[in-house]
């Protein structure tokens, strides 16, 4: 039984939905303010601390946009339309920047409707369902500023509304803040790895000499080292993918679970039957420790395993299990621009995307010091990979959390007009 009154409405009753001044390739510049397209608002979205921005347009040109027709400022929605659908995010203050037109949608000039609520509610199944009526194409699926402004949205008063988004931007604030830490911590273990591994100032470095090596000058000492003499590489050379499943035990990796900064995203888990799981697991079953290397698309893209988790991995993968280095060492190499280096020198190049086999992997050369030294690496290493793993599962457990809940409060079905919550001054209506 619902336990706040809403009132039905059609968004364009509420706001204005727009798009953007169309900019041409000929304004693109490599300086001034950004320009986004559908792939960094998607990025934006997800939380992404650094977004890969990759154009941008004069300030001058800008300016002359914003002064006649406006340009997105704090508390304005964009919502990715074409491709990739349905991916909002709400401009936060001091953000400046413009967007392509036909790839992003705007919505502004709020009346009665709180955007960050308007946020939490695209996300929800309700959301979800009036989007998908929204949606037109056949290749390429887009979503019409027409077909946008119809959408049906039933409102509690608008302040529930910011009650609502108040309970819900809380977990996303600890999210963020979690993915701050970790951002952090990733450029710290790396940062090591660099000085020690990749400008030879380890410990020491003032008193040592210099030899040559397929990689160049390294220390003396040193040895430079093919993949497969300090770790096992192992693909799954299934051709047939299994049947995905709604619930089971058997977990198996995509290319989507290789996520950032060396991590493994199971917000979309491959599920699959025992039998199915036993047959995939027969080459290798991957556990704390091993690595996964894609070898299409993002070429290159590296992943830990964590503690804890067992997975077969999917086609156009590859695990690498160490067992001349620690497992740190593996996966600050796997990151660094020595990995970088040898991708583009390895992958070969494909009829219609760039490939990287296991023959490449193989071949990889990784720069190996002596032992104490590895271990030094290792041991001040290891426990910020641990924080980390738990960083990324306590980020996880707030997502999961914040998922249960969104549907909930903006349907009305948990009342939240008994909450005391303190609002902030300004609201985005």
């Amino acid at each position: 039984m619902m336990v706040a009154s809403l009132t039905p409405c059609k968004i364009c009753e509420l706001c204005e939905i727009t798009s953007s001044k169309r900019i041409f390739a000929a304004d693109y510049k490599s300086k001034g303010v950004p320009f986004y397209r559908g792939k960094e608002i998607s990025e934006k979205h997800r939380g992404n601390i650094n977004v890969s921005t990759e154009l941008f347009i004069d300030r001058s040109k800008f300016e002359q946009i914003r002064a006649k027709f406006g340009a997105p400022k704090a508390g304005d929605l964009l919502l990715t339309s074409v491709g990739t659908l349905g991916y909002p995010y709400v401009v936060d203050d001091g953000e400046e920047f413009y967007f392509k037109d036909g790839n992003l949608t705007w919505f502004r000039n709020f009346k009665n409707l709180n955007s960050r609520f308007l946020y939490y509610w695209l996300l929800s199944p309700q959301g979800k369902a009036e989007l998908k009526k929204c949606t037109i194409g056949s290749s390429q699926s887009a979503y019409t500023i027409v077909l946008l402004k119809e959408m049906d949205i039933h409102l509690p008063d608008i302040f529930t509304q910011r009650k609502i988004s108040s309970i819900l931007s809380a977990y996303d604030d600890l999210i963020e803040n979690n993915l701050r830490r970790i951002k952090i911590l990733e450029e710290m273990a790396q940062n090591l790895y660099r000085e020690w591994f990749v400008k030879f100032r380890f410990p020491g470095y003032q008193h040592t000499r210099f030899t040559d090596s397929p990689m160049g000058q390294i220390p003396e000492g040193w040895a430079v080292r093919e993949m497969n003499e300090i770790a096992e590489v192992i693909d799954c050379l299934h051709s047939k993918k299994p049947q995905h499943i709604d619930s089971g035990t058997g977990l198996l990796l995509q290319l989507c679970n290789i996520g950032d900064g060396g991590k493994i995203d199971l917000s979309d888990k491959f599920l699959i039957a025992d039998d199915d799981y036993q047959k995939w697991t027969s080459r290798i079953e991957v556990q704390a420790g091993d690595c996964v290397i894609t070898n299409v698309g993002r070429v290159g893209a590296v992943a830990q395993i964590p503690t804890g988790l067992k997975a077969a991995i999917g086609r156009n993968m590859t695990a690498v299990r160490p067992f001349a280095v620690g497992p740190t060492y593996l996966i600050e190499y796997l990151l660094s621009p020595h990995m970088i280096k040898e991708v583009q020198i390895k992958k070969d190049a494909g009829a219609i995307m760039d490939s990287l086999n296991v023959k490449g992997i193989v071949k990889l050369l990784i720069p190996v010091g002596p032992r104490p030294m590895m271990d030094l690496f290792e041991g001040s290493t290891r426990p910020i990979r641990t924080l980390i793993e738990c960083l990324t599962k306590k980020k996880t457990t707030l997502r999961r959390t914040r998922d249960l809940l969104l549907p909930r409060l903006v349907s009305g079905d948990v009342d939240v007009s008994e909450l005391e919550i303190t609002l902030p001054e300004k609201a985005d209506e």
